[in-house]
């Protein structure tokens, strides 16, 4: 069963221990890859947007989360069983994360990002749900394509290149390697005459953002 994680606007000693974990987490990086953000002018100066990168490897939100200022407070989108550990669990309730059950429908997951969404803030999540092997990108949830349509918010489509080769699927420890993170521009969803969210909008955007993460994800490849 998912945790209930605290989503409220962020104040006092929460959002100075989230900003200093921000801080520490862009400097390991740093010093253990080498990253190259492209188009950081792309992410939006303010208010809420969803976050959507590739998902080749478990660094993969820790480096499109050190894209954005370290000022701002990020939600993240994680399987439930990380919460296992006691000491990964209060690291992830303290970068406000958002537990979701992978294995069956989870409307309190949507329920919560919807309102981290609207306290203003972005929110990243995994539009492949698993972490994927090899170059093509298929197969999108549509919970960002919702998300974004319900909340009125844009996309940030994110290919990124690099941190499977720095830490594998298996693997326990980071290797040196360098990593590209390829910054798309938004996409502003086409928002439906009426208040209700049509299936047949959520399958258009879905595929939009499948094509601009395979576009980005070759670029940050090299192709």
């Amino acid at each position: 069963m998912s945790r209930e994680p605290v989503i409220d606007t962020m104040t006092g000693p929460s959002r100075v221990v989230h900003h200093i974990i921000r801080v520490l987490v862009a400097l390991l990086a740093r010093i253990l890859l080498r990253v190259e953000f492209r188009n950081r002018e792309r992410l939006p100066i303010a208010g809420p947007y969803i976050i959507a990168p590739v998902h080749r490897s478990n660094l993969d939100a820790f480096v499109a989360v050190s894209a954005v200022p370290s000022r701002v407070i990020v939600r993240t989108v994680a399987k439930d069983s990380l919460w296992r550990s006691e000491r990964f669990g209060w690291f992830l309730e303290k970068m406000g994360s958002v537990p979701v059950d992978r294995e069956h429908p989870d409307r309190a997951a949507l329920r919560r990002c919807e309102e981290a969404l609207a306290h203003g803030e972005p929110l990243l999540m995994f539009p492949e749900g698993r972490r994927k092997d090899g170059t093509v990108v298929e197969d999108l949830l549509e919970g960002p394509a919702w998300l974004a349509l319900r909340q009125k918010v844009p996309i940030v489509p994110v290919g990124i290149s690099g941190t499977d080769r720095a830490m594998p699927k298996g693997a326990k420890f980071i290797r040196p390697a360098t990593v590209v993170v390829e910054i798309g521009e938004p996409i502003i969803p086409v928002l439906p005459d009426s208040g209700r969210v049509r299936q047949s909008a959520v399958a258009e955007l879905t595929e939009d953002l499948r094509l601009e993460l395979q576009a980005l994800f070759d670029r940050a490849r090299g192709h």
